[in-house]
């Protein structure tokens, strides 16, 4: 999702986004624990979607 999208949302959508990606990356980072992960570039995606999200809610914090 890209940020443009992202502040369009208001903040509780962007804490339920932030706890959905939060337990993907879990997931995933077990995954690749237990070498069941075939793709690891997914590691990297959820994170920096993660910290797209965190972001976005100091922004809109920052502003108020």
């Amino acid at each position: 999702m890209k940020a443009k999208e992202m502040r369009g949302k208001d903040n509780d959508a962007l804490l339920k986004e932030l706890q959905e990606l939060q337990r993907a990356h879990f997931s995933l980072r077990m995954q690749h624990a237990t070498q069941q992960l075939a793709n690891t570039s997914q590691l990297r995606r959820t994170k920096r979607d993660i910290a797209r999200v965190r972001t976005v809610l100091s922004q809109k914090a920052a502003v108020k």
